[in-house]
C-alpha cells in the first residue's frame, strides 16, 4: 500500500507545474501523505518515501551528469515513477529513429553529431537538442539564418549535445501541437498546445509559454499516437503515464514530434475528472 509519495519537482519550477494543484489533494483525499521536494535537495531520505514520482524536474537536460547517477540512487531505494528503464529510454530523443523504423510516422528528422558535418536544409527548419524540455535550446530558421542556426548547433555541440535538424512544419504556428496523454499504456485525453517557438531566438527560465484547450482527437490522431505507444509497450511495458505529441505534416498528415516518458505535462486540466481519478488510482496501484 502506497503510505508516502514524493512529487518530485525543482526550485525554478515550483509554481508552473499545473497538475500539481489538481492531483496533490486528490492523492491527500486517498489518505497519502505526500510531500513536493526538490530533485536535488541533499537533506531528502529517499528511502523514506514508498513512491518517488518524477513530475516537474524540468531542470534535467541541463544537469543530466548529476540526474542520472540521482535516478539511481532513488531506484534502488525506493518505487520510481516511471521506471528507471522508461527515463532511459524516453530521455534523449535519437528514440525517433526506433519509432520510425517501426513504421510510427515521425516529424523527419536528422540527428547530428558533434563533430560532424553539418548540411543545413534549404528551407526552413528547427534547431533543438536530443535531450530537452519546456523548448528551451529550440528555435527555427530561414535559409538566410544559416550563420545564426550553425552558432546554435556549435553551442549545442560544445555542450555533449546531438542535434536534431526538422522541417519548420507550416501547420504547427496556426494549428499548434496535440500532446496525446497515455496512463498506463491506455490512452486517456488529449489537448491542443499553442507555442510561440522562437525564431532564431531562446526563451528565458525552464519552459515556453504555452495556450492549451481540451481537444477531441480525431481517429488518424489517434491512430498514430497509439503506434508510437505500442513500440514502448512492447518493448518497456506499459507506462505509469506517457505523452505522445503530434503535428501536422504540410501533406496534411499526423507525425510524431516526441513521446514523453520522463516527466511528461499530463494537461489534467483539459480532461475531466475520470482522467484524474484514472492517474490517481495508476499512481496508487
Amino acid at each position: 500500500m502506497i503510505e508516502h509519495l514524493a512529487w518530485v519537482t525543482t526550485g525554478p519550477a515550483r509554481g508552473g507545474d499545473k497538475d500539481e494543484p489538481l492531483v496533490v489533494p486528490a492523492l491527500e483525499a486517498w489518505g497519502v501523505r505526500v510531500d513536493v521536494v526538490d530533485w536535488d535537495d541533499p537533506a531528502v531520505d529517499w528511502s523514506r518515501f514508498d513512491r518517488v514520482v518524477l513530475r516537474s524536474t524540468w531542470d534535467y537536460p541541463e544537469r543530466l551528469a548529476e540526474f542520472v547517477p540521482w535516478l539511481e540512487r532513488v531506484d534502488a531505494v525506493s518505487d520510481l515513477v516511471n521506471p528507471l528503464p522508461f527515463i532511459r529510454w524516453s530521455h534523449d530523443k535519437r528514440y525517433l529513429a526506433e519509432l520510425a523504423s517501426a513504421g510510427v510516422p515521425i516529424t523527419p528528422t536528422r540527428f547530428v553529431e558533434p563533430g560532424s558535418e553539418v548540411a543545413l536544409p534549404g528551407g526552413d527548419f528547427v534547431v533543438k537538442p536530443a535531450v530537452g524540455a519546456g523548448s528551451r535550446e529550440v528555435a527555427s530558421y530561414g535559409p538566410d539564418q544559416h550563420a545564426t542556426a550553425l552558432e546554435h548547433l556549435t553551442r549545442l555541440h560544445e555542450a555533449g549535445q546531438v542535434a536534431l535538424l526538422q522541417p519548420h512544419l507550416r501547420s504547427v504556428a496556426v494549428e499548434g501541437e496535440w500532446p496525446m496523454v497515455f496512463l498506463e499504456g491506455a490512452f486517456s485525453h488529449a489537448a491542443n498546445k499553442r507555442i510561440d517557438l522562437p525564431r532564431a531566438g531562446r526563451i528565458d527560465g525552464l519552459f515556453a509559454e504555452e495556450t492549451n484547450t481540451p481537444h477531441d482527437p480525431s481517429r488518424e490522431q489517434l491512430a498514430v499516437a497509439e503506434a508510437a505507444m505500442r513500440v514502448v509497450t512492447d518493448r518497456l511495458g506499459a507506462p505509469t503515464y506517457g505523452r505522445v505529441d503530434l503535428v501536422r505534416d504540410d501533406a496534411g498528415g499526423f507525425r510524431v514530434l516526441e513521446v514523453e516518458l520522463v516527466e511528461p505535462s499530463l494537461f489534467l486540466a483539459c480532461a475531466g475528472t475520470a482522467a484524474l481519478d484514472r492517474f490517481v488510482t495508476g499512481l496508487l496501484r
